[in-house]
């Protein structure tokens, strides 16, 4: 029983990683030929393209917005969605589940998050740029995983759970700082309108309520009450996440029996063709085990399961295209943000995380994962130091001039880039002790 127990969670986490790591290497593609794009004699487009208005609704309760701002309000809200989820999970049994497992990750993250924005105020204290100090506070999950699998694929397991955990505990932080600092003056009435929406929502999973659309339906309803607000409408997506029931309706011992006693039942309908269409008797047992497979699995799991390659392969890469496309311009306009943005990734980043892991581990409130030393660590760190699809985003909410956004998404590309490549460089050179899975 306990070898079952400790194989299930390694093989759902290695699907996850992959998932991530293909999807890393997609939204690497369609962040290139956005950016040859804008520097083509079709960048002009390629601006015109995002900004086609699209509208939805009749008057006067309709909504306008242009192509790149339903992607980035509308289909982002399906990836927080997703963030929401996974932070839920980890949260009520991942690695996030216990103070002893969450103490590293949480530390890692608050050092990795407080340390590139300290170091980004170093060189905006003031004026047009320091609005952006979020920016260089974000790690992507995707990208993090796909380099750390193309370039250590047989890194230990607790590295990439650390570095997954460090993602999704940073993804917390941004989720936050996107709904304190960077959403604009409150709509009262909208937000009581998405106050409403809640408990709605809430109602649905306290009485037991488990299919999704009803969840999903409501939640749109939320979406646009939020975007009306003033508050960043993808925050919608978190909100409706946490209040996705993650119960079963039987629970895994209940599951064992029925599913053994339908597969006996199964064998002994057997019509000696090998056929189900000629046995009414395994149908009947089939769709059982159908029906008991949904009881059993959490409303939560099959919702980030539906959504986890949509996200992966659909939504991050079409925000990559609509955003990845800046003109790469060697003059020093507004080079402090740029600086500020590539230094917070680039040595801020690896620098709060080995700070804050060194203080968390010599308290004796964490430990390293096996198989990771401190050299293997500083790589793992640098790794988070790309930042590129949630960077992109608060860099966007952060400033509205066009040029220090340009700015701001040359410092993230030009940062994450370097970040990737270090380290790399130095999981080559300092394997860990034991590189195995």
């Amino acid at each position: 029983m306990p070898s079952r127990l400790n194989k299930i969670p390694l093989t759902i986490f290695q699907r996850f990683f992959r998932t991530e790591t293909f999807g890393g290497l997609v939204l690497l593609g369609f962040a290139l030929v956005a950016l040859a794009i804008a520097n083509s004699p079709l960048a002009e487009a390629y601006r015109h393209l995002w900004e086609i208005p699209l509208t939805i609704g009749f008057p006067p309760h309709e909504l306008s917005l242009n192509l790149r701002e339903w992607i980035n309000d509308g289909l982002m809200g399906v990836f927080f969605l997703l963030v929401g989820l996974e932070i839920k999970r980890e949260l009520l049994a991942g690695e996030l589940s216990s103070p002893r497992q969450a103490a590293l990750p949480i530390a890692c993250a608050i050092g990795g998050m407080v340390v590139p924005a300290v170091i980004y105020l170093l060189f905006n204290p003031g004026g047009v740029g320091a609005h952006g100090w979020g920016i260089p506070m974000a790690t992507d999950i995707a990208f993090a995983l796909g380099t750390l699998n193309l370039i250590a694929p047989r890194a230990p397991i607790g590295a990439k759970v650390l570095l997954t955990a460090l993602a999704i505990v940073d993804d917390m932080g941004a989720v936050l700082i996107i709904s304190i600092f960077y959403s604009q003056a409150m709509m009262w009435s909208a937000l009581a309108g998405a106050a409403l929406t809640l408990l709605v929502l809430i109602a649905f999973n306290m009485i037991g309520i488990r299919r999704l659309w009803p969840y999903l339906l409501v939640g749109v309803v939320l979406w646009f009450f939020v975007h009306a607000s003033g508050v960043h409408a993808t925050i919608a997506g978190v909100v409706l996440a946490f209040t996705i029931p993650a119960r079963s309706r039987i629970n895994a011992q209940e599951f064992s029996t029925e599913a053994r006693s339908l597969l006996d039942r199964f064998d002994r309908t057997e019509t000696g063709d090998f056929l189900v269409l000629t046995s009414k008797g395994q149908q009947e047992a089939v769709f059982a085990l159908q029906r008991a497979s949904g009881s059993v699995t959490e409303p939560i799991l099959r919702l980030e399961q539906a959504l986890h390659k949509f996200s992966a392969f659909v939504v991050m890469p079409l925000f990559a295209f609509a955003n990845a496309g800046v003109k790469i311009d060697l003059s020093l306009q507004h080079a402090e943000i740029g600086f500020g943005i590539l230094s917070g990734l680039m040595f801020g980043k690896p620098l709060g995380i080995m700070m804050c892991a060194f203080i968390a581990v010599k308290a004796g409130i964490a430990k390293l994962p096996r198989g990771v030393n401190w050299g293997s660590l500083l790589g793992y760190a640098t790794l988070a130091g790309i930042g590129f699809t949630m960077s992109l985003f608060i860099a966007m909410l952060a400033f509205e001039d066009q040029e220090l956004i340009d700015a701001a998404k040359r410092g993230v590309i030009l940062g994450s880039l370097l970040a990737g490549t270090i380290g790399a460089v130095l999981l080559k050179i300092g394997r860990p002790s034991r590189d195995v899975n």
